[in-house]
């Protein structure tokens, strides 16, 4: 069920965009900009009440085929009907499908380069896109020459990271919640059943921490490391996405002292 502040907000935007709609049949004298609900819920072909308790902010289920309708009825633009899907917590059946790509965007690439600190892009699944040189200092067993890209595999798998990560086991269970909180974009996604059940065999620990479905918002902060050549190092992280590309993100970790 939607929060209070969403369905007010959903509400909110449909009553708005219903204003700016020009009606079909120009009528003198209207009292109201826009279309009338009545004339929405003809448009969407909806129930008049129904309208008006989604315009109200009631308590009550708004599916996916209702949304889309209200949509195409309110003629919204794309990044206005992802909103509209966005504060009805639900997936638009027409959105275009993710395309499984690993080629970095050419922004985050560019400014990955650019930076004189660690920086690398990760795609849908987590694999590095794109890293700068002082990134793979600091990760040689993850983005080093020869070495497997996905960063859940290097934290799970990969032996010297634990020597690497001084609480390796804390930050390998929060990047996986975190991962997870990703994956809510991608949940029937062929690749990640495959991708997760693989890791699932390989690490008990990844086994364990999935069944436990901990969920995560990436966040920022203090990591430490204890590199095998520069001794103890501190960064602050700092994650990204991309506008035109959001199941991409880059990450940057700028020296705490700096």
């Amino acid at each position: 069920m939607l929060s209070d502040e969403k369905r007010k907000l959903l509400g909110h935007f449909i009553r708005s965009h219903r204003e700016r709609v020009i009606p079909d049949l120009p009528v003198r004298r209207r009292r109201t900009p826009g279309l009338r609900r009545e004339e929405l819920a003809v448009r969407a072909g909806i129930g008049v009440t129904w309208c008006a308790w989604i315009e109200q902010g009631r308590e009550v289920r708004v599916s996916a085929e209702t949304l889309a309708r209200l949509a195409v009825a309110l003629a919204l633009t794309p990044a206005e009907r992802a909103y509209l899907f966005e504060l009805g917590d639900r997936r638009d059946p027409d959105a275009p499908p993710t395309v499984a790509t690993s080629t970095a965007p050419e922004g985050v690439a560019a400014v990955i380069e650019a930076l004189p600190f660690p920086a690398y892009g990760l795609d849908r699944l987590w694999n590095a896109c794109c890293w700068n040189a002082p990134a793979e200092h600091l990760f040689a067993d993850w983005l080093g020459p020869g070495r497997q890209r996905n960063l859940l595999r290097y934290t799970f798998l990969e032996r010297s990271v634990r020597s690497l990560l001084p609480d390796w086991e804390e930050r390998a269970r929060r990047l996986l919640a975190e991962f997870r909180a990703d994956c809510a974009r991608i949940l029937n996604d062929a690749d990640l059943a495959a991708f997760t059940a693989e890791l699932c065999r390989e690490s008990a620990l990844f086994a364990q921490e999935w069944e436990t479905q901990s969920v995560s918002a990436r966040e920022g902060g203090l990591r430490s490391f204890l590199h095998p050549q520069d001794g103890v190092l501190s960064y602050r992280q700092h994650t990204f996405t991309a506008v035109e590309r959001p199941d991409y993100k880059f990450v940057a970790l700028v020296s705490s002292g700096g």
